[in-house]
């Protein structure tokens, strides 16, 4: 926490939310991102919220147009959804009354989650400066001073340049490592075995993006099993909950769920079929640290593994992850919530990026979430919409 907490004035109490103003952007990958959904992307879409008071203070948020199984928003939908929809449930009322406008919001559109983690975010970012302290001292207090993240090797025809990527990784301090896969079965075998036998006490998971079929998925993670994988991540299509909990029978690898769960009652459902046993939350898919922390409290009390993590993002939307991981108590697993930052993205939108230290980011100890944009990187990745 900050060494000086300037005091609490009755203005800062007063303040207004007063304008909205979504922000979308072309962020370029750093080589076309690729998984097993789709084809490469040469860019990710990203929308970020800036959020005005009346007494001239902003908060940032970020969200994605991810476009894939679980994520059906587009630029266009999200700007469409939070100005005409979601924004009114804000203007005019203060910060603190955060979990009455999160209530409003769910009247006004249901679910829609990637539309209201920007906006929930950006709530939380002007608490955070209108009282001089970090996310996480709103949440409880700080429990870490860094984050573990993982590494993600995408899908990739070149098993010399997959290895030559995760020895990289390595030598960055990361320890664990997830391996895309899902479209060249008998390759994405040969990598995971290349990589347990180059890096034989790493973490080693695989993802699939649900984009599998039962038999291919079985088929799959059976040849997989001798090479300890830690957890299988969505096999198999978000729908498919049956399936998932027939291949926790069958192998033994745990599963993870991704796709599948999006709010609270996927998650209670997904925990009684026994479908899973590992869970990853995102920045746009969960709604932000106000959903997400709901999420980790009752996959915690179910004895499941937390996995944090995001589409590939810039710093905000990694700040919002790590600064609920800061404040939670109980463990958490090197997630993929700083992909953007490690390598995936070429360019941030924040004056001072996150910083990654040994596999894991340095929780920021500014106020809010602890970052500020960069206005003129912000336009030059702005798109038109």
């Amino acid at each position: 926490m900050n060494a000086a907490v300037p005091p609490i004035t009755h203005d800062a109490m007063r303040a207004k939310i007063a304008r909205i103003e979504t922000i979308p952007l072309a962020v370029p990958f750093t080589t076309p991102f690729r998984i097993a959904s789709g084809g490469p992307r040469p860019v990710s879409e990203i929308m970020l919220v800036r959020m005005e008071l009346d007494n001239g203070m902003q908060g940032i948020g970020e969200t994605q147009a991810w476009r894939r199984q679980g994520s059906t928003e587009t630029l266009h939908s999200l700007h469409a959804a939070i100005n005409q929809l979601l924004a009114p449930c804000c203007v005019g009322r203060s910060p603190f009354e955060l979990p009455a406008i999160a209530a409003v919001m769910d009247e006004a559109l249901y679910k829609s989650y990637y539309a209201k983690a920007p906006l929930l975010d950006a709530i939380l970012d002007l608490q955070g400066k209108l009282l001089g302290v970090p996310v996480h001292a709103l949440l409880g207090g700080r429990t870490r001073a860094t984050v573990g993240a993982c590494a993600v090797l995408p899908l990739n025809k070149d098993l010399r340049g997959t290895l030559e990527a995760a020895d990289r990784f390595w030598a960055c301090g990361f320890r664990s490592f997830t391996v895309k896969v899902g479209v060249y079965p008998e390759l994405e075998v040969d990598v995971v075995r290349a990589v347990r036998e180059r890096f034989a006490q790493a973490v080693l998971r695989v993802d699939a993006n649900a984009s599998l079929d039962f038999d291919s998925a079985l088929a799959l993670l059976r040849r997989l099993e001798a090479y300890r994988i830690d957890a299988a991540e969505q096999m198999v299509p978000l729908w498919d909950i049956e399936g998932m909990a027939e291949l926790a029978r069958r192998v033994d690898i745990p599963m993870m769920a991704d796709e599948s769960i999006s709010c609270d009652h996927d998650l209670i459902d997904m925990i009684r079929r026994r479908a899973a046993t590992v869970f990853q939350t995102k920045v746009g898919k969960s709604g932000g640290i106000w959903h997400s922390r709901r999420l980790w409290t009752i996959a915690q009390a179910a004895g499941m593994r937390i996995y944090p993590g995001n589409h590939p993002c810039t710093s905000i939307a990694t700040a919002s992850v790590v600064q609920l991981a800061a404040s939670w108590g109980g463990p958490l697993l090197d997630g993929p919530h700083a992909v953007g930052i490690t390598g995936a993205l070429a360019y941030d939108v924040v004056r001072r990026p996150l910083v990654v230290r040994d596999g894991a980011v340095v929780v920021p100890e500014g106020p809010g979430l602890g970052v500020e944009l960069d206005e003129d990187a912000v336009r030059s990745m702005r798109v038109e919409i």
